[in-house]
């Protein structure tokens, strides 16, 4: 199978070095080869051989699908369910599998979204980010519950026809409110937020804080931008639908969740 070297690649390479702190000059030395090809390298301009893979994999302590872009985890594991934490509700069939994995990866993810709220200690930026976690819940669930033609729609306030406008439109303006915040300016009177109550991010970071829940926000990083790219596939989908793996809901994930 083809890898998109030219998407992944270069901006995996990239990351790395500077998560590093290293200068591109230094980074080439420690992987000989001329500043010049390693610009090339990281900009897109050239494809590297296997040989400079390996290497540079090993060079950042990274596997070799990591730097390609085929998986979103450093070790190249394939994380199943039981890896992410959560205890499964009930005795899920093997259908509720994809459910299950995605309900851990959401959980896990809003985890740090929020342990991040807490270190930046805004009151305002807090709500405006719970105001959109919730707006999009509250629409997936809306959608469901208004699939059945004999649920009583009185649950709900908002019109039924003008609902979907209203929540997207609600989910636009407190993503600029929190850009806003976000950016020191404040916002209907409350104050930004300081440069310096920002927390420093990387992957490598995020690993070692959250080390039980990064895996399922690299997750549903990398998978949320497969699918806002369709015609894009990676190693990793191809993978992670073959037997023992997350999302092929099968056995495995059944004998997890009975244990």
């Amino acid at each position: 199978m083809k890898m998109n070297l030219n998407r992944d690649f270069p901006r995996i390479l990239t990351l790395l070095r500077k998560e590093k702190g290293l200068s591109q000059k230094q980074a080439a030395q420690d992987l000989t080869i001329p500043q010049a090809l390693l610009s090339h390298y990281e900009k897109g301009i050239r494809e590297p051989g296997l040989e400079f893979v390996v290497r540079a994999a090993r060079y950042y302590g990274v596997s070799c699908d990591y730097l390609l872009g085929c998986t979103p985890h450093r070790s190249g594991a394939v994380i199943a369910v039981q890896d992410l934490p959560g205890r499964p509700v009930g005795r899920p069939r093997k259908h509720h599998a994809l459910a299950e994995y995605h309900q851990r990866v959401l959980a896990g993810s809003i985890h740090i979204v929020f342990a991040l709220l807490k270190k930046i200690n805004n009151e305002t930026l807090t709500r405006e980010v719970s105001t959109f976690l919730s707006a999009a819940v509250y629409r997936a669930f809306r959608v469901l519950y208004s699939a059945g033609p004999r649920n009583p729609q009185g649950l709900f306030s908002l019109d039924r026809g003008l609902f979907t406008a209203s929540v997207e439109a609600g989910m636009v303006l407190s993503m600029a409110k929190s850009r806003c915040l976000l950016n020191g300016e404040s916002v209907n009177g409350r104050l930004g937020v300081a440069k310096e109550d920002i927390p420093a991010l990387s992957p490598g970071l995020l690993e070692e804080e959250f080390p039980q829940h990064a895996p399922a926000l690299f997750d549903l990083i990398h998978r949320t931008e497969q699918a806002m790219q369709p015609e894009r596939e990676s190693l990793y989908t191809v993978r992670s639908q073959q037997p023992g793996s997350p999302y092929a809901a099968g056995e495995d994930v059944q004998k997890t969740a009975d244990q």
